[in-house]
């Protein structure tokens, strides 16, 4: 079952990232590492703009999938990228969301847990839909089941990579 999240909640879980955050510049700089300190708030900033661009690009149940994942409890941590700032294009956040949602189950029951397994979704806006890539790393023990979900998806899936530490799908969807 899914879970709900209230404000309060999601309020909770960013300012825990934000003071680990925080923490770790902190600790960087009380060591001297100035050069590291900086690097890290460099990530920090196009992490941010990243969301921003997520955030303002009008598929709010994807982008709202995507800013809480990695505080569920999946078995890969999850980053995402939007290439570029286009005019957002109206694509159909409904079937987008369910598809995804339905990936990460997919993904959390046919990897191994307990390690370096990530996800990575770049989201390249076009000016005829939207090119989404999906590229996992990590340890995959049940590709059946992966195949499976493939082979049923309603969307147009292009797999431009699967082996037991790879996958690499390509999805696009035309403006509605």
């Amino acid at each position: 079952m899914e879970k709900e999240w209230d404000i309060v909640e999601v309020l909770r879980h960013s300012r825990h990232d934000w003071l680990n955050r925080l923490q770790l510049i902190k600790g960087n700089l009380d060591l001297n590492r100035i050069d590291r300190a900086k690097a890290y708030i460099n990530e920090i900033v196009i992490e941010a703009q990243h969301e921003s661009k997520l955030s303002n690009f009008h598929i709010p149940v994807f982008a709202s999938l995507l800013l809480k994942s990695n505080w569920e409890n999946h078995l890969f941590q999850l980053e995402y990228e939007v290439l570029n700032d286009l005019e957002a294009v109206e694509i159909n956040d409904s079937i987008l969301s369910n598809w995804t949602k339905s990936f990460f189950i997919c993904l959390d029951q046919a990897i191994e847990a307990f390690q370096e397994n990530h996800l990575s979704i770049t989201i390249q806006p076009q000016s005829d839909g939207v090119r989404f890539f999906f590229d996992f790393s990590g340890i995959i023990i049940k590709k059946e089941l992966i195949e499976q979900f493939l082979n049923s998806s309603e969307m147009d899936v292009i797999v431009k990579e699967f082996s037991e530490n790879e996958l690499g799908l390509e999805v696009f969807m035309s403006v509605i």
